[in-house]
């Protein structure tokens, strides 16, 4: 399925979701691409031979952030602008807390909102081109799509606050070390090794992964005693899938299991 902003494509039970404007806007988030980019998450979450999403963009450019030649096309009240952001919220925080692995690849410019839409991905994949900006102090803004979230989680508030005062290029080996981008590739093979990870996840429980995933994603919010009460009862949800009783019994067998990390990429 595909339309002129994203394509969605499927390669098994990995879905491949493509921002696909970089010559018009540089993929960056106009009405059309906010549009798009809703109904491919939505798609991804309710599709439930879906097991691993994969985010990149096209023709060496992730996403550029905001439009601002919509954003300045017109005049807008100041609530006008607050829906505006609002409206990004609801399939923004289906990508972040999507129950599935989500992998970002990276090349190129990854601004602003683009900088924050990787961050959302469980794992950034970038080439030595990819460049992350959180950029909206440039233009006198203030970060939005999940920035104030999700940033300050990742590299911890110091560094967070650096980077959102300083609006300054990060390149991918400084991502590297900083902890948000995970490998680094050629561009050439970026999707073939996005596609390797992707499908190491195929052969795990995707309802455990994603129990897990949404726990986590918690973690920081939450006392002890609340994070033991999810942990218990996603536990309890865990033992009792198929997936674990089969796991059990080729343990048991001395026979393979379909989920080892050593085995794998």
């Amino acid at each position: 399925m595909s339309d002129s902003s994203v394509l969605e494509t499927r390669h098994g039970a990995v879905a491949i979701i493509t921002l696909n404007k970089a010559s018009e806007t540089r993929n960056a988030f106009d009405l059309e691409m906010r549009a798009a980019m809703s109904r491919a998450i939505f798609n991804a979450r309710d599709d439930d031979s879906v097991k691993v999403v994969i985010i990149t963009g096209s023709k060496g450019v992730f996403c550029a952030g905001g439009d601002l030649k919509s954003l300045s096309a017109e005049k807008r009240s100041a609530y006008g602008n607050r829906k505006r952001i609002q409206r990004l919220h609801p399939w923004f925080r289906e990508l972040s807390n999507l129950e599935k692995p989500v992998i970002a690849a990276v090349d190129g410019p990854a601004f602003g909102a683009g900088f924050n839409l990787a961050l959302a991905c469980d794992f950034v994949l970038a080439t030595p081109a990819a460049r992350f900006c959180a950029v909206f102090g440039r233009i006198g803004l203030v970060p939005d799509l999940g920035g104030f979230y999700l940033l300050p989680r990742i590299v911890g508030l110091q560094r967070a606050k650096e980077l959102v005062f300083s609006a300054r290029d990060v390149p991918a080996e400084e991502g590297l070390s900083m902890g948000f981008v995970y490998r680094i590739y050629p561009a050439d093979v970026l999707l073939d090794e996005a596609m390797a990870l992707a499908e190491t996840f195929c052969g795990a429980s995707t309802e455990a992964l994603g129990m897990a995933k949404n726990i986590l994603n918690r973690s920081f919010n939450l006392d002890q005693d609340t994070l033991s009460e999810l942990e218990s009862y996603a536990q309890a949800v865990s033992m009792d899938s198929a997936y674990h009783e089969d796991a059990v019994q080729r343990f048991l067998g001395k026979q393979p299991l379909k989920y080892d990390w050593k085995k794998l990429r």
